[in-house]
């Protein structure tokens, strides 16, 4: 996995959100990754959790974790498919690229409503990840703001 990625997990609790850094670095297979989120917070099951990944300059993926629900993911470039763990996440996404990478531009991809009910829509959502000049760190931390766990994903930082 690459030096320059973040990964890390928040938790919402009745106290507001608590966050701990994941290693996405043994992930394999995308139950991998769910598995990472639930070891790191020490998930007992229906909390809701967010996966909060950024790879260098280059994109960001949220998946969103809520007890028995099926797990669901925004990948804000359906191009990081380039990469090891962005294939897992386009995986995740329901995508398939081809490698040549003949698309162009930036092309968001998955489920855009996944944060509607904790107040970021899928058309603010969608905005912000394709502002340009706007790194994937900084729409994160606009989304952490929004959601109000920005001082735990400053923390882990």
């Amino acid at each position: 996995m690459a030096s320059n990625t973040f990964s890390a997990a928040f938790v919402r609790t009745k106290d507001g959100w608590s966050g701990a850094e994941v290693d996405l670095s043994q992930a394999e297979i995308v139950d991998d990754l769910g598995d990472a989120v639930q070891e790191s917070l020490g998930l007992s099951g229906d909390e809701l959790a967010l996966l909060c990944v950024e790879v260098e300059d280059e994109w960001f993926a949220i998946a969103r974790y809520a007890g028995e629900e099926e797990p669901r993911v925004f990948l804000s470039d359906a191009h990081a498919s380039l990469s090891e763990l962005g294939e897992l996440f386009a995986e995740f996404a329901g995508i398939a690229l081809d490698k040549e990478g003949n698309g162009m531009g930036v092309k968001p991809s998955g489920d855009f409503e996944l944060l509607a009910d904790l107040g970021l829509s899928a058309e603010e959502l969608l905005e912000l990840s394709m502002e340009e000049g706007v790194l994937p760190a900084d729409v994160l931390s606009v989304i952490a703001e929004r959601l109000s766990f920005a001082d735990e994903l400053d923390r882990l930082r």
